[in-house]
């Protein structure tokens, strides 16, 4: 689980009538978000704070918590509880009690807890007539024992319970992203690309966020994503732009003659890899003046240790542009390999190179 360090500022955690603290919280949010821009808001009053990469720039745990600390005294004029562990759930009651937990010892820390930290007291009372008080103690039970007993809320408590879940049910705020960009007056532009992952869900609106943190400390060229534009082949078409810019608004309904057909490589690579594409026999092949290769592909050689046998090719396709200058033309290959791997060659200034994979 990944150590982080919790911090909890308990009178930011009830929202005011007037809407002050949560100005206050997101301020607070911001100032910790330059510190580390993998800052992340759980809830109103409590932010977590991956503590590996700050450690290193800081000098060490104890210089980010003082970091921290002087950070929420400077923009809300009050104290924060800090804490530090592995995973969120342990991280808050680490904050909680004001406990760094050394290393290697979150796992006892956590069987330390008494059972109604997992926030169930009917589970709490039904487990003390057990004799069972503790989250150590519940985490002991079988599993099969405690799925035959219990709800299926309490079966994930005691995942909880055993570490192979590092946090509650609803102890994360799913709509804490949407309230901070209320208060800052900022909303998702329509023309804005989609999310990291497909349309915006919760594990979106967290990619959201931090890329904007991280924007916000590199520059607008600092994040960038995957888009399409026109042209004939994937490697030409495949650009890398910057993560929330416009989407085109232009339509491209050029036919674009020679077009490479569907499917398309998943992974375009922005630098092509030399490779050598040779015939049983071990002849390198070339592309004939009529647009056919000079034999049948039989291996494809990355190096010369390292080495494919082909089980099915397509291709070539070739093509050539600006035929007015002295561009040279193109020929696209696929490949099928015998270890399952499908690629996109293409034959260019006279030798093979690796323009894309296949999913």
């Amino acid at each position: 689980m990944e150590r982080l360090l919790a911090v909890w500022v308990e009178s930011l955690a009830v929202e005011s009538p007037d809407g002050s603290t949560w100005r206050d919280f997101a301020a607070l949010f911001d100032a910790l978000s330059v510190l580390s821009p993998f800052t992340e808001a759980v809830r109103l009053g409590l932010c977590v704070i991956p503590v590996r990469g700050p450690s290193r720039f800081f000098g060490g745990e104890g210089a980010v918590l003082a970091a921290v600390a002087s950070t929420v005294r400077d923009v809300t004029g009050r104290e924060a509880a800090l804490g530090v562990a592995d995973g969120l759930f342990l991280a808050e009651l680490a904050a909680k009690s004001h406990r760094v937990v050394p290393v290697g010892q979150s796992e006892a820390f956590r069987r330390a807890q008494r059972l109604d930290v997992l926030g169930r007291a009917d589970l709490a009372a039904t487990c003390a007539r057990l004799g069972i008080r503790s989250v150590g103690a519940f985490a002991d039970l079988a599993p099969a024992r405690v799925a035959e007993r219990f709800s299926a809320p309490v079966v994930a408590l005691h995942r909880v319970a055993r570490g192979e879940v590092a946090e509650l049910a609803g102890q994360r705020d799913a709509r804490i992203n949407e309230h901070l960009a209320a208060v800052r007056g900022t909303t998702r532009a329509g023309s804005e690309q989609g999310g990291f992952f497909g349309e915006n869900a919760a594990g979106d609106e967290r990619a959201a966020a931090a890329a904007h943190r991280v924007r916000r400390r590199l520059g607008a060229e600092g994040v960038v994503v995957a888009a399409l534009r026109a042209g004939r082949v994937p490697e030409d078409r495949a650009v890398l732009v910057p993560w929330g810019a416009p989407a085109e608004a232009e339509r491209d309904d050029a036919p674009w003659p020679g077009q490479l057909r569907a499917p398309s490589p998943a992974t375009t690579l922005a630098r092509p890899v030399p490779v050598e594409l040779r015939d049983a026999n071990g002849a390198p092949l070339r592309v004939a003046s009529r647009g056919g290769l000079t034999g049948e592909p039989a291996t494809l050689w990355f190096s010369h240790a390292i080495r494919r046998d082909v089980a099915w090719h397509a291709g070539p396709w070739t093509s050539l542009e600006r035929w007015w200058t002295l561009a040279r033309p193109r020929a696209h290959v696929q490949l099928v390999l015998t270890t399952g791997e499908a690629v996109l060659l293409v034959a260019h200034s006279h030798r093979w190179w690796l323009v894309g994979i296949y999913d």
